[in-house]
Formats: C-alpha cells, sequence, structure tokens
C-alpha cells in the first residue's frame, strides 16, 4: 500500500480532486484475471498431468483455443479474491474514516501466480494513530482471512505423489500451512511429497504477501502498525527488520536480499499523522498482537527453493 502526503496545513485548504471513472483500475483488474486464467490453466494441467508435448506447446494451444481458460478459473478466481480482500480491507476503512483513497490498482505480469499484487493510493494524511493502524491491518486480516478456506478446499483435492528423481521446485511452508496440513491430514509420509492443487498455490501467494506486507519497515502494512504502536520509534523498528533480512538472505533465500535493496530504496521514514497525541484504545493493542501472529504464521525463511 503506498501513502502519499502533503504538510498537513496545505492538505487543509487542498481541493478535493475531481471524482473519474476509474477506466485504469478496470483494465488492469481485467488483464490480470485474464494472466491469473492463463496460468491457472497451465498449472491444472501440470496437476492432471495433462501438458502433453510440454509448457511451450501447451501455452500456444491456450492461445488457439480460449475455452481452455475455464480450467483455469479457480486459481484465477481464488487469488483474485484474496488480493481484492486485502485491498478493499484497507479502501473500506478509509472510506470509513473519511481518508481520501483510489480504488485498487492490479498489476498483471508473467510471475509464477500471473500476478505483482495489487495497491491503492492513500491520498490524504491519516487523521490519528487509530486510523492508521486500523488502516494498515484491515488488508492483511481480510486476505488472510480468505486465504484459509481457499488452502483448506484445495487440501480436499490434493493428493500424495512420489517426488520427482530429477528434483524440481519448490515453495517454502509457512507456519498456517503445515497446521492446515495436519489438521486435514495432508501431512505427506516419509519418502512422498504433496500434490498442491492450484488453488493452494493462490492461498499459498496470500500468506506469502501478508507476510511481506507485514514487515514493521517504512510504509508497508507492518510499517503503518509499528507506527501507530510505537510512535517515532518506527524508524528504528523498521532499520532492525530491515536488516534482518540480509541474514536471511545470505543463508536462505536471496530474495531477501532484492526486497532489503527495495526497501531501502522507497525509505524507511514513516509520515506523522494529524494528530500524534490521541491515544490507542485496548482493542488497538489487541490487533497489534493480531498483527504479530498473523506475520508469525505466514513467514517462511525460504519462500521458493530448487531441489
Amino acid at each position: 500500500m503506498d501513502n502519499t502526503f502533503n504538510p498537513p496545513a496545505e492538505i487543509l485548504f487542498e481541493q478535493a480532486p475531481e471524482q473519474k471513472f476509474p477506466w485504469l483500475n478496470i483494465a488492469l483488474f481485467i488483464l490480470t484475471c485474464v494472466s491469473t486464467s492463463i496460468v491457472g490453466t497451465v498449472l491444472m494441467a501440470g496437476f492432471t498431468n495433462s501438458l502433453g508435448s510440454g509448457l511451450r506447446d501447451f501455452t500456444r494451444e491456450i492461445w488457439r483455443t480460449p475455452s481452455l481458460l475455464i480450467t483455469g478459473l479457480p486459481f484465477s478466481l481464488a487469488i483474485m479474491a484474496i488480493l481484492l480482500a486485502h485491498e478493499m480491507g484497507h479502501y473500506l476503512t478509509c472510506r470509513y474514516y473519511g481518508i481520501s483513497a483510489s480504488l485498487p490498482y492490479f498489476i498483471p505480469a508473467p510471475t509464477i501466480v500471473g500476478t505483482m499484487g495489487a495497491f491503492i493510493r492513500i491520498r490524504s494524511p491519516i487523521h490519528h494513530r487509530a486510523a492508521l493502524l486500523d488502516v494498515g491491518i484491515a488488508g492483511p486480516i481480510a486476505g488472510f482471512v480468505l486465504a484459509i478456506p481457499a488452502l483448506l478446499i484445495a487440501l480436499t483435492q490434493s493428493h500424495f505423489v512420489v517426488p520427482d528423481p530429477a528434483g524440481g521446485f519448490g515453495l517454502g511452508e509457512p507456519l498456517i500451512f503445515k497446521l492446515l496440513e495436519f489438521l486435514m491430514g495432508k501431512v505427506p509420509p516419509p519418502g512422498m511429497d504433496l500434490d498442491l492443487h492450484p488453488i493452494g498455490l493462490a492461498a499459498w501467494f496470500g500468506f506469502f504477501a501478508t507476510a511481506l506486507n507485514l514487515l514493521p519497515v517504512g510504509q508497508l502494512d507492518g510499517g503503518h502498525i509499528a507506527y501507530a504502536l510505537f510512535g517515532r520509534v518506527h524508524k528504528r523498528i523498521s532499520q532492525g527488520f530491515l536488516f534482518s533480512l540480509i541474514p536471511l538472505g545470505i543463508f536462505y533465500w536471496q530474495g531477501w536480499l532484492l526486497w532489503t535493496t527495495v526497501l531501502l530504496f522507497i525509505g524507511l521514514r514513516h509520515p506523522m499523522t494529524l494528530d500524534d497525541s490521541i491515544p490507542l484504545s485496548r482493542r488497538h493493542i489487541w490487533l497489534g498482537w493480531i498483527a504479530l501472529a498473523m506475520l508469525v504464521l505466514c513467514f517462511t525463511p525460504m519462500p521458493f527453493y530448487l531441489n
């Protein structure tokens, strides 16, 4: 979530931006639906062992026979619903507090899930720390809650397979994944792997995105929550958590080094609210603990690996 603030003295005299029809938001949403449907179709073909002569030929077949995209809709609907829930959590909370915010912008991309996520833009300053915390945590809670049933549905359709001797690409399982696998009786026995239904990959991405957003750094969702809870100590917290990613990048997944660079480029500072002196309620303190619990449940030091 990207927040841009002007000095309060200027904001007070700024005219509200003219409301325009959200053509760009709709176009990006449609394009992301298409890109995630294509990826979902390929994933489903791999799950059902129907890739045929290979990925490249199957991808060409999709362009020749668009009706094949129907098989990718479950994955697309799952991941789009999780992302939409996250961003609408932010958006609706902004509306509740009278904060000017854009509708979600989705990002279609040729990634393993067909998207790089979504974001909203907050156009006005946030009134106080309680509003900041509510806006920051609403998205992660909404996405997290929707990802859980998506994974449960996927686990009912998943099955055990013998690992490929040639090895391959794997996903690190966060704690929430392991807990739900245990509850559903889907913990792989020794010498076996779990062949996860594509909807499960959508849930995995939802948990991964939740963990990234909840890092208490800069103006990530976790950064908003940290500033709301700890005020100007937020900068030291940001620095500590950011540099803790460096050893993770060295010993586990090099992507953490890239993520550290991106966050340093964006900046670790957080703008003040219009009135930082308003205290938080006990409810907001509990929401802070909930944010920490979600981060612990969703985080994995090695999200991707090669066997």
